[in-house]
């Protein structure tokens, strides 16, 4: 499937946008109504994924959407069609458990997921926690190591270096963001002025990218490693692995039949995990972001400012899928914040053709991708078809 992904992707126009390029001030300008008065998500009904998915233009209009069943709201005077991470997630694992079940059978593998975890922040003890249940929930055997926030750079290469040689492991991740690296401890020796005390913890600490190199590129189901990155920005070399959550994107908006080929595609924002992999799959140029959005058939937010991307940034009809995941304070909600996206759904939701919620978008179908490459990846070493 992802081959078919980066195929159809082969043509279209995607204009990535530099935080810089961004107005600055955007979100206080005008508030997202989503800001002042907090609406539930509510979907009246879920789109038929199989076997053949809607196409763009067949998603209803406003007026049409009223009165059709079949057309899923996020409010009462929304017309896009909600995309559905959660559902799409739920129908990827259950395609992958088949998979594993049959390579079992068949040939007595089971594809197996390497996890290290370094230090003991909550929020990556909950990521790995998710990863390992879903994991088991496909069939799909879980390896865990635990290391200490204090370990070596040469400990956790130690590890990464058993699993690259263990038939058994056919993908390896490091839970990202490892401890602080060389120059964040420099920087913070030196403005507290704890020279010579840190100098040597800091010249043996770990650096992000010597532990990701490590990590065999077959194996490497993360896709970070440089040379699948390089691969992905090269035509005519299909990396091992396309990045799990730009793959996500594009499963989401293969999968409710948004035509990608020939299509004008924006990417706003560059990071190494989302931004930059998603505008290698479709080629890329900068511009004046209100005035590319406006023109675009596609809408990827990364940027990771809340409601950044306004409804009169939107083409009429456009598919957004919001990558976004940004607290903001909400006294109404037992915790006091409450999740929203890139996009100022309430707005964007009225212009767009199609849209993911945050959340239960583009998050649950990260996990998703992740299982699918491990899958691939077993099946490539193996030769399985």
């Amino acid at each position: 499937m992802a081959s078919s992904i980066l195929s159809d992707c082969s043509s279209a126009r995607l204009l990535p946008l530099r935080r810089a390029l961004l107005p600055q001030r955007a979100p206080r300008i005008r508030p997202c109504p989503a800001l002042a008065s907090p609406r539930r998500l509510l979907i009246a009904a879920r789109p038929q994924l199989l076997p053949r998915p809607p196409r763009m233009d067949s998603v209803p209009t406003a007026a049409a959407a009223a009165s059709s069943a079949e057309s899923a709201t996020a409010s009462a005077d929304a017309s896009a069609k909600v995309i559905d991470g959660k559902l799409v997630a739920k129908q990827v694992r259950e395609e992958i458990a088949v998979e594993v079940t049959k390579m079992k059978d068949a040939i007595g593998i089971v594809p197996g997921l390497a996890v290290i975890l370094v230090g003991s922040r909550k929020d990556s003890q909950t990521y790995v926690r998710n990863k390992k249940k879903a994991c088991e929930a496909v069939g799909i055997k879980s390896y865990e190591v635990n290391l200490p926030e204090d370990s070596s750079e040469e400990e956790v290469i130690k590890h990464i270096s058993g699993f690259n040689s263990d038939p058994s492991v056919h993908g390896i991740l490091v839970q990202l963001p490892l401890p602080r690296g060389f120059f964040e401890w420099y920087s913070f020796a030196r403005e507290h002025q704890l020279f010579p005390f840190l100098v040597l913890e800091v010249l043996k600490h770990m650096n992000d990218e010597n532990i990701l190199n490590a990590v065999s590129i077959e194996k490497d189901v993360d896709g970070f490693h440089p040379l699948n990155i390089g691969r992905l920005a090269m035509q005519g070399r299909d990396p091992f692995f396309v990045p799990c959550t730009p793959k996500g994107c594009m499963e989401l908006l293969h999968r409710y039949g948004v035509e990608i080929k020939g299509k004008r595609a924006v990417v706003i924002g560059r990071s190494n995990i989302v931004g930059m992999p998603a505008a290698l799959i479709v080629h890329s140029q900068t511009k004046n972001p209100e005035e590319i959005t406006s023109q675009a058939d596609i809408v990827i937010a990364a940027v990771g400012v809340a409601n950044l991307v306004r409804g009169n940034w939107i083409k009429p009809g456009a598919a957004i899928i919001d990558v976004g995941i940004n607290p903001v304070d909400d006294p109404e909600s037992p915790r006091g914040y409450r999740l929203v996206g890139d996009v100022c759904y309430e707005e964007v939701s009225k212009v767009a053709g199609a849209i993911t919620p945050v959340p239960g978008g583009v998050g649950p179908m990260t996990i998703a991708m992740l299982l699918s490459n491990t899958l691939e990846s077993a099946k490539r070493i193996h030769k399985f078809k």
